[in-house]
């Protein structure tokens, strides 16, 4: 493998760094994007629990910010519960834009190595080639010399794709999931809302 490396030149090197990262990156967000960490079952619950116990206490607001994203929402939401059913929907549509942008976190560099790694392969077979091409004899060709180069060259490009497939199916994987935690916690912040608002309508009557 050393030697292969050694071979391919300076542009594996580059190749070589965005797979690490790439790595880095599956393995983080794999971690922080669990539905347990990020939208807990049992959280509206309990949160609503809590508030008809103490209403929207600062310790329950603190908790809840701490807590995970969608406790953030729910915090959002619980700091204007005394305000209209609009102005907790806004504090709370606000607070889910910081979220989104949270759960998004490094998606754009592993998309990036996605789409640049076959690049970065197809560089440095090209530089591969002017140098086999350039540094052949006047007085003819080796036929072995010339095929060893080649595929040594050619490992460029494949090692460009072996990270550029599994980055690009991570990332539309993580996007994906994104967009399905992101629509859950929306319809656990409205339902929390809507429970607050026909409760305290309830108490008005």
């Amino acid at each position: 493998m050393g030697s292969i490396i050694e071979a391919a030149g300076w542009p594996i090197w580059a190749i070589i760094v965005a797979s690490i990262i790439s790595l880095t990156i599956i393995f983080e967000r794999f971690f922080s994007l669990r539905q347990s960490l990020v939208a807990p079952q049992g959280l509206l619950g309990q949160t609503l629990q809590e508030f008809r116990r103490a209403g929207a206490s600062p310790e329950l607001l603190q908790l809840l910010g701490k807590h995970s994203p969608l406790g953030r929402l729910f915090a959002a939401g619980l700091r204007n519960a005394d305000a209209s059913r609009e102005v907790m929907k806004e504090s709370i549509e606000d607070e889910g834009r910081l979220v989104a942008h949270q759960l998004e976190r490094y998606l754009t560099t592993l998309g990036t190595i996605a789409a640049m790694a076959p690049l970065l392969g197809l560089l440095g077979t090209v530089i591969g080639m002017i140098e086999i091409f350039g540094s052949q004899a006047p007085s003819g060709t080796n036929p072995t010399e010339l095929a060893h180069g080649i595929s040594v060259a050619l490992y460029n490009t494949a090692f460009g794709l072996i990270v550029a497939i599994p980055s690009m199916m991570f990332y539309r994987h993580f996007r994906a999931q994104v967009d399905a935690l992101l629509v859950d916690m929306e319809s656990q912040a409205v339902k929390l809302v809507e429970v607050l608002h026909g409760e305290r309508k309830n108490g008005n009557h």
